[in-house]
Order: structure tokens, then sequence, then C-alpha cells
């Protein structure tokens, strides 16, 4: 693609990655086909392309980001199922991410959507914020049928309400920072990221990692000061806070690393295992010892399955003749390129593993997504569910937190891969499968 920014232009870093990015994309159009937006809405400009020409005109004129240009990028899942759908290596992540960035610069959103964000960007990343928020949801999940059915708001706060789990586990303690020690000779030592969200949703996916990785002879650290990858407010176009986040982890890992020494920092949600992942990237830019850093954190982060692979997994009991749908979380497939691993893992631990059709399209979670977005969303989750039953599977089993609280409340028990494989190395049932399994 021929592009046309100054030389005044390029002096600005993030418009040289952009133009490089642009300069990539040969207009083929084959990312349209395995775009879940595309799919479902059939508009060019909610296509890669469409938007990467829309990205492209609003960087070189240097203008304000207009209603068109958000309403389609504000569309993008960042599903990233285009890069791997492009033969050209069209790296379209750093692209919209970058436009996001810009877009936060210089528009002005609705009072209600900035609301919204600013919300979202403030509790999401905070467990404890966040937990009395989702206590507050529960309260007023009887009221929703009083919200209007139509208009953006109460649309929104209605996917809010629909997201909130009507109970909450309590919090784990395996989430403070600690060193959990191995059980017998110690063959490695890794960080694990106990995360934000996820610890307030979930904490039996943490627990379950400390177990197994435990048993396996490896000592898992909850290193202080990290916490929030920092993907929810990247992704929202919040640099300062992103980076923010991002400097907490990449300090208290890397003293983790020149203290007692790191083989992997350990990620279980897979959207933020593409983000930490990108430090580097996201680094390059800041000062020689911060790039530097971040780019030794990038080298040796993990999806959990990764590491597994890398260092042996071994069943201990014989598994139920249970079928596992597999979901193929869009940031584990697409944005790790991590496919192979958990499917394989699952398969050793004794599970019949079936892979639902249109396993590339998106669920329609998306970090924020489901709640900024909500239409699109639901129908790609209605979408995704009528793949998932089609394979005739008693459970679905996925690597990312946001894709299982996507998927919840169907009749189909929505369980991590972790807690799968912990359960057949010796660790509990997971809680979710209690109709399936007699204990």
């Amino acid at each position: 693609m021929q592009t046309h920014f100054t030389a005044e232009q390029l002096r600005d870093p993030g418009i040289a990655s952009a133009n490089q990015v642009l300069r990539t994309c040969v207009h083929c159009g084959f990312c349209t086909a395995t775009c879940p937006t595309f799919v479902l809405l059939g508009d060019e400009l909610d296509s890669p392309r469409g938007r990467i020409y829309l990205i492209k005109d609003m960087l070189e004129s240097g203008r304000p980001a207009t209603e068109e240009v958000v309403r389609h990028v504000d569309r993008c899942l960042s599903c990233l199922s285009c890069m791997t759908t492009c033969p050209s290596g069209v790296n379209y992540m750093h692209l919209v991410d970058h436009a996001r960035t810009y877009i936060e610069q210089t528009y002005q959103r609705p009072w209600h959507d900035r609301a919204l964000r600013a919300v979202l960007g403030l509790v999401l990343p905070r467990p404890a914020l966040m937990r009395a928020a989702l206590l507050g949801a529960r309260l007023a999940k009887p009221f929703a049928g009083l919200l209007p059915k139509t208009g953006q708001l109460p649309l929104r706060l209605r996917a809010l309400l629909r997201l909130a789990p009507a109970s909450l586990p309590p919090a784990s303690h395996l989430d403070r920072p600690q060193d959990h020690k191995p059980v017998g000779p110690r063959r490695g030592r890794v960080a694990l990221l106990a995360g934000c969200a996820q610890t307030v949703l979930d904490p039996a996916i943490n627990a379950a990692t400390v177990r197994l990785l435990t048993r396996l002879g490896i000592e898992v650290v909850v290193a202080k000061g990290a916490g929030c990858c920092g993907a929810l407010a990247h992704h929202m176009g919040k640099h300062d806070p992103a980076m923010d986040a991002a400097r907490a982890n990449i300090a208290a890992w890397c003293a983790e690393m020149d203290g007692g020494g790191l083989d992997a920092v350990i990620i279980n949600t897979s959207g933020c295992g593409t983000t930490v992942k990108d430090y580097g990237y996201m680094f390059r830019n800041e000062a020689p010892d911060w790039a530097d850093r971040a780019a030794r954190v990038s080298a040796i982060a993990m999806d959990i399955t990764e590491y597994l692979v890398r260092i042996g997994y071994t069943p201990t009991r014989a598994a139920p003749p249970l079928t596992v749908a597999y979901h193929a979380a869009c940031s584990l497939q697409h944005g790790q390129k991590v496919t192979d691993a958990p499917k394989s893992l699952l398969r050793q631990a004794g599970f019949k593993v079936a892979e639902p059709a249109e396993g590339h399209l998106c669920c329609g979670s998306a970090g924020t997504y489901n709640m900024l977005q909500p239409e699109i969303s639901s129908q790609l989750r209605a979408r995704k569910l009528g793949n998932l039953h089609a394979t005739g599977a008693d459970l679905i089993a996925a690597g990312n937190i946001g894709c299982m609280t996507q998927l919840a409340g169907d009749t189909l028990p929505v369980v991590h891969t972790i807690e799968l494989l912990d359960w057949m190395a010796g660790g509990p049932q997971p809680e979710r499968l209690a109709t399936l399994v007699t204990a």
C-alpha cells in the first residue's frame, strides 16, 4: 500500500511504525473472510482492509478522528484472526492499537461513552473495586427488565448486568505476593501473573495453576508489585495507564529475574499473555533501561500450556468418559499462535477433544467489547455456542477468563483448560462439573 506521510510526521515513532504496517498491506482482502464483524455485517468498512484504509486516511491527514472512523474502529474486536489469515504479514494489532490511542487523544466521545469507559478503566484492573462493583450489579440485576430495550446506553447497561455473575467466590490467599514452594526437588522457578479480573471472577484458575506446577516441582512466585497487565486500558486507547500497569509488572518480574531467577513468566489468561509478550514492542521507544527490561520479560512470557509442554505433563488418574469442546481463545490462537498445546495436553490427560466449526471466529468477549458493543457481541456469542453445542460435547474448555465469562450461563459448563489438567494430575474436580461427574 502506498502511503504519503510527510518527513515531519514520520519523526513520530508511532506514525513511523504505522507507516511500515500500512506499506505491508497488498489489498488482497483475504482478511475479510475471517473477520467476525465483516462476516456478520457485510460492510467493507467493518473488515480489516476497510479499517486499514480509514486509519491510513486519518493518520495521513493529521486531522482529529471522525465519528465514522471511530464507529468502525470501535467495532473491531482485536481478535487478530486477520493476522492469522494475512499472507503478507500485516501487523494489524500494532496498527489498530495506535489508531485507538490516536482516537482517544483527538475525538470527543458522547458523555455516556466517556463515563462508561472511565468506569471500566478504573474498576476492572482493581480487584477490590471490581468485587464491590459486581456485588452492586448483582443487586441491580433483577431490575434489568425496567431498562429501555433500545438505545446505546440501556443496551450497554443490560450487557453489564447480564455478565455479572449470580455469586462471587471468596478471594484466594494464593493470589497474594508470595513464593509457592515446589513439592519435592525444585525443577524450575516461574512468576505467575495473578491478574486482576480473573482473581475476582474465578480464583480457582490460579489455584489450579499453582497446585499443578508445584506438584511438578516448579516454584511459583506471585511477585510483589505485579498486577493488571495493562491490556484493558491498552485496547481502549488509554496509553498512559496501560504503560503504567506494564511498567509495574516489568519492575516486579525483573526484580525476581535478578534475584531468585525465573525460567518463565506464566500467564493463564491468554488476553493478558498477548499483551505481556508485546511489552518489548510497547516499550521500544522508552528509555533504554526500560526497553531492555521489557524485552527481557517478553522473551520469557509463556502461556501455561506452552510451559507444561516444555517441562512435561503426566496425568495420574484415568479421565472420566467426557468429551471436551475446546474453545480456542482468539488471543491464544491468533495473538500468540498457540494452537496445538492445549488440545494435545487435554488428550494426554485422557479427554476426548472436539473442535467446533468456525473455531477461528471470536466468541464476542474481546476484553471490554461485550460491554461496549453488546449487540454484535451477543450475535457472536450465540453463533459460538451453537457451534460448540453441535460438537455434542459435555463441557467447554477455554484458556481465557473473558471467553469463559462470555460463554457462561448456557447449559454447557465452561472450565479453564488448566483446571482439567490439574484434576487429572491429582487436583480436585472442578466445581462446575459437579453435575456431570460424581467425585
